[in-house]
């Protein structure tokens, strides 16, 4: 990283942490429920040098722009900007009793922002990584994915799950994750060389996606409350079975028992989804796909004109096994199963069709699965 060595004098240290892509399993995380994410090989990249005082000084190459953040101050208050994801990790990792050197940080990210693919968690788990190494720490990593969920939902103000900083940290090239988002247990999935993944990015991304997103959150928060009363064993939606919620649908309102209903029959699509995988059986997890992004579009209403056509697009073409949105929603990008042999095809016509459609050149990745975050040798940089 010559230039961090330009703007702060020192060789850095540098880590790395990918974005990932959901093959389904959308919105279960926050409701301890289960996901099939696959880390992807789009990187956020955080280079550091260690500081005499108890600051951070943070640059980032993204948004050309600095940041100065105090951790001895009982003051710090988020900005609103780029700098609260990488500061709110920093005052986390304090909390949980790691003291932090102070640190001059460098970010510069390849994960595509507003696509879904969760670059705001790979820019938290490369700085955690850093910066806890630096300090002298080794955190368990289930605990930092945990810190670092904490920051985007305490300091950022996002109440997401588990999943998009526990797929950083755990990615297994080749592999899924096959995510147990109460026990934070996982299973690696091999997808087969016969498939690509391939990601088709809108390029819009929707003004009420934030506010929805935390929406959809306090209606399954509700669900369990009104459910409760006939259902006093369950903690969250992953608790309910679909004989118990179409039993105790008197108690929810019609938006309530859709959101439910998505939860509780996205989980077992993901259930059902690793046993195709476990069996080869593409066409089968292809179908559950669909089967999901049907759901997401209809029951919990987090889809949109230019997802559902790039969905609509998908199967018009060779090859394709499933299509989905992934991602929190209202815009993004789409996973697509994609019989290897016609991934390129794939890209061209979907390209040329969206296009045609939308006057919207999208960006469309062919990808693998890769592995998770980790420091780079300085020989690799």
């Amino acid at each position: 990283m010559e230039r961090f060595r330009a703007r702060f004098g020192a060789a850095p240290h540098v880590y790395r942490a990918p974005g990932r892509v959901n093959l389904i399993g959308e919105h279960t995380d926050y409701n301890d429920g289960f996901a099939m994410p696959a880390a992807i090989e789009f990187y956020c990249w955080v280079g550091v040098s260690p500081r005499e005082d108890h600051k951070l000084s943070i640059y980032s190459e993204e948004f050309s722009a600095a940041a100065e953040a105090d951790l001895s101050s009982a003051a710090l208050q988020p900005s609103k900007t780029w700098s609260d994801y990488p500061i709110g990790v920093a005052l986390e990792l304090e909390k949980a009793g790691y003291r932090l050197r102070g640190a001059n940080l460098l970010i510069e990210s390849e994960v595509p922002m507003g696509a879904g693919l969760s670059s705001s968690a790979a820019i938290e788990v490369a700085t955690a990584l850093a910066l806890a190494d630096q300090s002298g720490w080794s955190p368990d990593r289930v605990q930092l994915a945990q810190l670092c969920q904490k920051a985007e939902n305490e300091f950022v103000g996002a109440r997401v799950g588990i999943m998009d900083q526990f797929v950083s940290l755990h990615g297994k090239e080749d592999h899924a994750l096959m995510l147990d988002c109460r026990a934070l247990t996982f299973e690696s999935l091999l997808i087969p060389d016969s498939v690509k993944l391939v990601i088709s990015n809108t390029m819009v991304k929707h003004e009420l996606a934030s506010s929805e997103y935390n929406r959809r959150r306090e209606e399954c928060e509700e669900a369990v409350r009104r459910l409760s009363t006939a259902l006093p064993g369950i903690r969250a939606l992953r608790d309910v079975s679909l004989d118990q919620l179409e039993q105790h649908r008197h108690l929810l309102t019609d938006v309530i028992y859709k959101r439910a209903l998505h939860i509780v029959t996205e989980n077992a699509r993901v259930l059902d989804s690793a046993e195709a995988l476990r069996s080869g059986d593409i066409v089968r997890f292809g179908q559950r796909m669909a089967e999901s992004h049907r759901s997401l579009r209809d029951l919990y209403e987090v889809s949109c004109r230019e997802l559902d056509l790039m969905v609509d697009l998908a199967y018009q073409q060779k090859g394709v096994f499933g299509a989905r949105m992934t991602g929190g929603g209202f815009g993004g990008a789409t996973i697509n199963l994609v019989d290897a042999r016609y991934a390129g095809e794939f890209k061209e016509k979907m390209a040329k069709s969206y296009q045609r459609e939308t006057g919207l050149i999208p960006q469309i990745y062919i990808c693998r699965p890769a592995e998770g975050a980790s420091r780079i040798p300085s020989a690799d940089l």
